[in-house]
């Protein structure tokens, strides 16, 4: 099965300055690098992929921080979260949510909002199951879902793609399973799969550009352990009775039934699905998306 990708990502990349940045110790001596923007009520930014650093996330949290703290991080092993070894014993989600919790701890935060997107819903919503005293509320934004339905749904990527997309998409990917790791391949495989995560196919380049950026090492890792472990988080947050937001677009590549799952087995949930929109709610649908997410934190 080819490796799946729950890319997260924001087109403001560019120069920005933190508020305040530095690395928290995590309990294996590694080292988390995290970014602080606002003041206020804090919100921990949880970036998807899995192999993805979190600068693509620095326009999300501004944009946020007009009303609250704004907080982002390096997952283990990507981007300044540096590790010596990557492997099956340095990776796995208990270890990933165990670096949040870490992290909290060195903010001095006793309890917090989480946002978790695609990937980092999955990881959000296992963190819930872990450490669910730690949170206040939570906002699953095109969440790989609680368990790993998405494994076994049909593929939506294809659903958005044209005929010469898919072609090219094959092509590609054929390339890059013989073994193909350049930049070219990656960038063309990139190309023709983007236009499946964006309605609005202005934002096509820089999504292009930000699907060659991902770990795949950190990637298999991490599906493999969901695997090892049945990821599967519905058991424990049927118990969670803290207000959760379940946010997606309603052409998104992650299918409608694993928000509505959560939705159905979360008690305290919202589920809102975006009109014209597919896996990036805040390109496709800016306004409604800020929206829907700051008014649910501030109740």
């Amino acid at each position: 099965m080819k490796k799946i990708f729950l890319f997260v990502f924001l087109m403001f990349i560019g120069h920005s300055f933190a508020q305040t940045e530095g690395y928290a110790t995590n309990s294996d001596a590694s080292k988390t690098y995290y970014k602080i923007f606002g003041k206020g009520e804090p919100l921990l930014i949880i970036n998807g992929g899995p192999g993805m650093n979190s600068n693509g996330f620095e326009g999300m949290a501004k944009i946020l921080a007009e009303t609250q703290e704004t907080i982002i991080y390096d997952q283990r092993g990507t981007g300044k979260s540096k590790l010596k070894d990557v492997n099956s014993k340095t990776i796995s989600m208990k270890i990933m949510a165990d670096d949040i919790e870490s992290l909290r701890k060195h903010l001095k935060i006793k309890k917090w909002n989480i946002l978790g997107h695609s990937f980092g819903g999955m990881l959000a919503s296992y963190y819930a199951t872990i450490y669910p005293n730690s949170i206040n509320k939570l906002v699953l934004s095109s969440s790989g879902g609680i368990d790993l339905t998405l494994r076994k749904t049909e593929n939506l990527i294809e659903r958005n793609l044209s005929k010469v997309e898919k072609d090219s998409m094959n092509y590609w990917n054929d390339r890059i399973e013989k073994g193909d790791t350049s930049y070219t391949a990656a960038l063309g495989r990139g190309k023709a799969m983007a236009p499946a995560y964006v309605y609005d196919r202005k934002y096509v380049p820089i999504i292009a550009e930000r699907l060659t950026q991902g770990n795949s090492t950190i990637n298999s890792l991490l599906w493999d352990d969901m695997q090892k472990i049945n990821f599967d988080c519905s058991a424990k947050l049927k118990n969670f009775k803290n207000p959760v937001l379940i946010i997606q677009g309603k052409e998104d590549v992650i299918s409608n039934e694993i928000g509505e799952l959560a939705h159905k087995t979360i008690p305290n949930s919202k589920l809102i699905l975006l009109e014209h929109c597919r896996h990036y709610g805040w390109l496709d649908a800016k306004e409604k998306y800020f929206g829907e997410i700051n008014s649910f934190l501030k109740l």
